[in-house]
């Protein structure tokens, strides 16, 4: 039986679109198109805290502005804590998680004191130091008494644990160009993120962990997504084959730079959507901006 590809745009309601979004959005959107399959549209909302209505509006009227359509109804994280806890506690029980309680504070302390006897500390993809692995090897009996306590924790995955379960290499599929005409295996390398959060005290799921089973129970076949996520590629894979959920094919496509050659931010209000199109921008204008022909053919 053949299948539909399906495509799907996920932005987080915590900030206003901006000219990068649209170029992905817009990608994932024509090629859906394009390929004969699904354009699906996901709201990211697991940080309850900064992520509003407001937002999240905006990115329909954004979205609409810009001539896509999606599939409805919209999934929203914060609706399916309950399906992402359920995942949470089976690699618990599994001992592939474990309660991490170092704060930042912490860490620094203990990574200043670790380079002092002439050790260099590792980095993950981001340039952020790896969790130390004093929480690792705790005993029950001590992460127990810890928790009962009130201590603050995030669950953290064990990687080099997950790894070992895992009998073949990780690889996954990367389109070359927009036309997906082209591409090549990619090694995955997980463990140059360390033992990476899966899930908060408060919050039962992070995004790594919220994305793969989206993904999979949204039966998405192509992610298509900034450049800056392809090395997040690498424990999203891991996570999907520990989980056993189907392995999809990624493109990650090119950025959007301002003028100082740097990603662009939700805070920088000039490139958001809706403030492009007060201003009196056209969809047109932004097609120019990001580089996309309106007319422009992906395959």
């Amino acid at each position: 039986m053949v299948t539909s590809p399906v495509f799907r745009f996920a932005p987080s309601p915590n900030g206003a679109l901006h000219l990068g979004h649209a170029l992905s959005a817009l990608l994932n959107f024509r090629l859906a198109h394009s390929q004969h399959g699904r354009f699906l549209l996901r709201i990211e909302d697991i940080d309850v805290e900064r992520c509003t209505p407001a937002f999240e509006q905006a990115i329909y009227d954004d979205l609409n502005w810009l001539g896509i359509q999606w599939e409805h109804p919209v999934r929203r994280q914060s609706e399916h804590f309950s399906d992402y806890e359920a995942v949470l506690k089976k690699l618990i029980r599994e001992n592939l998680v474990y309660p991490a309680f170092m704060s930042r504070g912490d860490i620094r302390a203990y990574i200043s004191e670790t380079a002092d006897h002439g050790k260099s500390w590792p980095r993950d993809p981001d340039g952020v130091p790896h969790y130390p692995p004093i929480d690792r090897r705790l005993s029950a009996r001590e992460r127990r008494k810890r928790m009962a306590s009130g201590a603050p924790f995030a669950w953290r995955l064990d990687v080099k644990g997950a790894l070992a379960r895992i009998s073949q290499p990780i690889d996954w599929t990367e389109f070359l160009d927009e036309s997906l005409a082209h591409s090549e295996n990619i090694d995955a390398r997980p463990e140059s993120w360390g033992d990476i959060v899966l899930a908060r005290k408060d919050i039962p799921t992070s995004y790594h962990l919220a994305v793969v089973l989206d993904d999979a129970r949204q039966s998405v076949t192509h992610i298509v997504r900034g450049r800056d996520l392809f090395h997040a590629t690498s424990i999203q894979r891991l996570l999907q084959e520990l989980l056993n959920l189907p392995k999809p094919s990624y493109f990650h496509h090119r950025l959007v730079l301002d003028e100082n050659g740097r990603k662009l931010s939700k805070s920088e209000s000039d490139t958001g959507l809706g403030k492009l199109r007060a201003a009196g921008a056209t969809v047109e204008d932004v097609m120019r901006l990001i580089g996309l022909g309106a007319g422009q053919e992906l395959g």
